[in-house]
């Protein structure tokens, strides 16, 4: 692949300026993907980026007459459908946030598929308001409540907020939570339960831009693990994109 090179600043000029980072993220995903299909997974198991900008959420093309009835606005089927569906009005508008997603999961296909892993690469709209950054949390935390291992990688620079510390915020676990000033880093968690101990192995390493990215431990499930060599992907991603020369 060539010489090593260091993390870049996607998120402030002149980068920024030049590239997209939705691109850079989604074409990072699919290169992390590549990678651990490539090398160690078993036949049993697949990697696969999985990404959503602004959720998987429809948008609303009813509005609601004052009776509690659908109003005629649409056209065509859309129209019928409402109609015949004889939608009433909410009782509750509910506040919602749906965040960004540029993950990388692991699938297990023996007896239906399974999630048992996942790689998440933090965008920042998942750090710039209180509720988008507790919504990424709560997926992660979910994972590891079911015993899913995953990893959260942060190269966002344009935004300070720590979501490892969100996590840990969640789970009542103040006592592992970064230093204020580690914006940029990467942790490995692994759900592990020990005698009648439930407990989180994490790796943690702190990034920096102009420095190079670390490899960390991804569990698969029991003992079965590979070593996600983040550097090697992410210099695939910066030469398809041609971001250096």
């Amino acid at each position: 692949m060539g010489d090593a090179m260091p993390l870049l600043d996607h998120f402030h000029p002149p980068l920024s300026e030049r590239r997209h980072w939705e691109a850079f993220h989604s074409r990072w995903a699919s290169a992390i993907a590549d990678d651990l299909n490539g090398k160690g997974l078993p036949e049993n198991l697949f990697a696969e980026p999985t990404v959503h900008i602004g959720g998987q959420v429809q948008v609303d093309v009813a509005t609601f007459d004052e009776d509690g009835q659908p109003s005629a606005n649409g056209s065509g089927s859309i129209q019928t459908l409402q109609q015949v569906s004889k939608v009433a009005a909410p009782n509750w508008v509910i506040p919602a946030v749906f965040p960004d997603s540029f993950e990388v999961q692991v699938i297990n296909t023996e007896g239906g598929p399974k999630l048992v892993a996942a790689i998440e690469l933090v965008s920042p709209s998942n750090k710039d308001r209180p509720q988008t950054r507790r919504a990424f949390a709560v997926k992660c935390a979910n994972y590891l409540c079911q015993g899913i291992p995953c990893i959260v990688i942060d190269v966002v620079t344009s935004r300070v907020a720590n979501l490892h510390n969100e996590i840990m915020d969640l789970l009542e676990t103040a006592n592992f939570r970064l230093p204020t000033e580690a914006i940029l880093y990467a942790t490995s968690y692994r759900p592990v339960r020990r005698a009648a101990r439930e407990e989180i192995d994490a790796w943690r390493a702190d990034l920096h831009v102009g420095q190079h990215l670390p490899t960390l431990p991804l569990y698969l499930g029991g003992d079965l693990s590979l070593t996600i060599d983040f550097e090697e992907s992410y210099q695939e991603t910066c030469q398809r994109l041609r971001l250096v020369a």
